[in-house]
């Protein structure tokens, strides 16, 4: 048993976020008590099934009565409901956060509905799969993973350290960063890869000289582990295009102009200029591994195959 932090943790929403925080916070016995709440019946039940929490409800407002850390784990387009549902019941001193790939969206939907004394302090662990539910989650997800925090102006300062420590209780690094920064570097770095992935995807779903067959068959390519991001949660990131579109429309017109340099080194044979591209890539990929963000073996999916065999 750890140290306990909180006597009651909320936890608003039951994915692959927040189940992984219910299991990390039973595991490493950080609150007595653990109160799961989601809108599905469904999805409430089978949280039970696998002992998420110590109690369970579809009130969100219930859920968040006398707590003192109240998790919102959502589709970032339900953030704004979810603070309205809550924001009567959230008794003084108690800490709001959320799991957000969106920052800005998130502060705008929730700020004016928190009131006076309860601390909101918006925040993203980065770290996830491309599953979802309640069965996705598991202990460790955070370890070794950052954490960005996002307050704002005259954020209590106890309140920021308090829930610093939980995230670095869960294994996570933790960084602060202004919401609009955020947004822009999760644009580059999460949100314009997925929406290339769902795009590639798509279009070889699409073509017609390209059996379905044979997509699935020579799989083993790139292509492969494009469809890996490409089976992500698609009201996740169907709001995460809603709700960060400025930063992402950004990105996506420079990705577009880089791409259409490629085309155009590609047309005209310039071979000098594609490898000095590929080589400069490449760097990045060996800084990725030298930060601990990856490791340099083989994976792919295939270590599943080799332990079937």
């Amino acid at each position: 048993m750890g140290t306990i932090l909180f006597d009651k943790v909320a936890l608003i929403g039951i994915g692959l976020i927040g189940s992984s925080i219910a299991r990390d916070l039973k595991d490493l016995g950080l609150a007595r008590e653990i109160v799961v709440s989601t809108r599905s019946a469904e999805t409430l039940k089978r949280a039970e099934e696998l002992s998420l929490g110590t109690r369970y409800t579809l009130s969100a407002a219930d859920a968040a009565a006398d707590a003192d850390l109240v998790i919102v784990s959502v589709p970032v387009g339900a953030s704004e409901s979810v603070a309205k549902q809550i924001a009567d019941h959230l008794k003084p001193g108690a800490i709001v956060t959320d799991v957000g790939s969106t920052k800005a969206s998130v502060i705008a939907q929730m700020a004016p509905h928190i009131p006076q004394g309860v601390h909101f302090i918006a925040g993203h662990p980065l770290a996830g799969t491309e599953k979802s539910g309640p069965d996705a989650g598991f202990e460790g997800l955070f370890r070794g993973r950052w954490c960005i925090l996002t307050p704002l102006p005259g954020t209590d300062e106890g309140a920021l350290a308090k829930l610093r420590f939980f995230w670095e209780a869960l294994g996570s690094r933790v960084d602060l960063m202004d919401p609009e920064h955020h947004d822009k570097v999760l644009a580059i770095v999460s949100h314009l890869p997925h929406i290339i992935a769902y795009n590639i995807v798509g279009t070889a779903d699409d073509l017609e000289a390209v059996t379905q067959s044979e997509v699935i068959k020579y799989s083993a390519s790139g292509f492969r582990d494009f469809t890996r991001l490409a089976a992500s949660d698609p009201t996740m990131w169907r709001d995460v295009c809603l709700h960060n579109k400025d930063a992402i429309l950004e990105m996506l017109s420079r990705f577009s102009e880089d791409l259409a340099y490629l085309q155009r080194a590609i047309r005209w044979g310039e071979g000098d200029k594609l490898f000095e591209l590929f080589s400069r890539t490449r760097e990045v990929r060996r800084s990725i591994i030298e930060a601990g963000q990856d490791v340099d073996v083989p994976d792919f999916g295939r270590h599943a195959l080799d332990k079937k065999n």
